[in-house]
């Protein structure tokens, strides 16, 4: 079965979805940050899974359910600390972010038979997942992130690399209050939705 990764901050204020700041205060902000955590979390819970991983920048908190074990991110850029995820991997293994709480546990059991990778591709030009058959973190190592074109990079990395390359759907990060929007209304009864609705109801939205 594959090992399943989460890559994530601590939601912290002025530390998480700093582009959600404004309209949303650093504490709003953290506080959706942190509603996102929890759904990708229980999803990952949720899905089949030989072993379950957080690798975590800061503390975890009462967000964390049962069953993960939590590793801290190394040094560097974050092609290093991708790389670090699946160097600590010794068979197939998913990597997933903290952005796209409409995840479900469907979207996130895959195999790799007749693929070697698979790649989820987000609507900002990022991934929102990689998974590996056979993880190697030079596959990682120098692919410019956070930019327009840090998904075509990457995939065609995967591709130059001779690996069969299985798609998967394109999701939406939240990054802007716009994102936060699309994807509340995609995933109604998720807890970034209620998080959302809840700062709405106090006046402030």
């Amino acid at each position: 079965m594959t090992t399943l990764l989460v890559i994530a901050k601590e939601p912290r204020p002025g530390r998480v979805k700093t582009r959600l700041t404004p309209p949303f205060t650093p504490e709003e902000a953290a506080a959706l940050a942190e509603a996102a955590l929890t759904d990708t979390l229980r999803a990952v819970a949720a899905a089949p899974a030989r072993r379950r991983v957080l690798v975590l920048d800061g503390q975890p908190g009462p967000w964390l359910p049962p069953g993960f074990d939590v590793v801290p991110q190394c040094a560097g850029g974050l092609d290093e600390r991708l790389a670090a995820a699946f160097a600590g991997c010794d068979g197939p293994a998913l990597l997933i972010g903290m952005d796209t709480p409409q995840v479900t546990p469907g979207l996130l059991t895959v195999g790799f038979d007749g693929y070697d990778a698979c790649f989820g591709p987000a609507e900002d030009g990022g991934f929102w997942a990689l998974g590996l058959a056979e993880p190697d973190p030079e596959l990682l190592r120098g692919v410019p992130m956070s930019t327009p074109v840090t998904g075509a990079v990457q995939r065609a990395r995967l591709v130059a690399a001779g690996l069969r390359v299985r798609d998967l759907p394109r999701l939406r990060d939240v990054d802007t209050s716009a994102d936060a929007e699309a994807v509340a209304a995609l995933a109604p009864h998720s807890c970034f939705a209620a998080e959302l609705s809840r700062l709405r109801t106090a006046g402030r939205r």
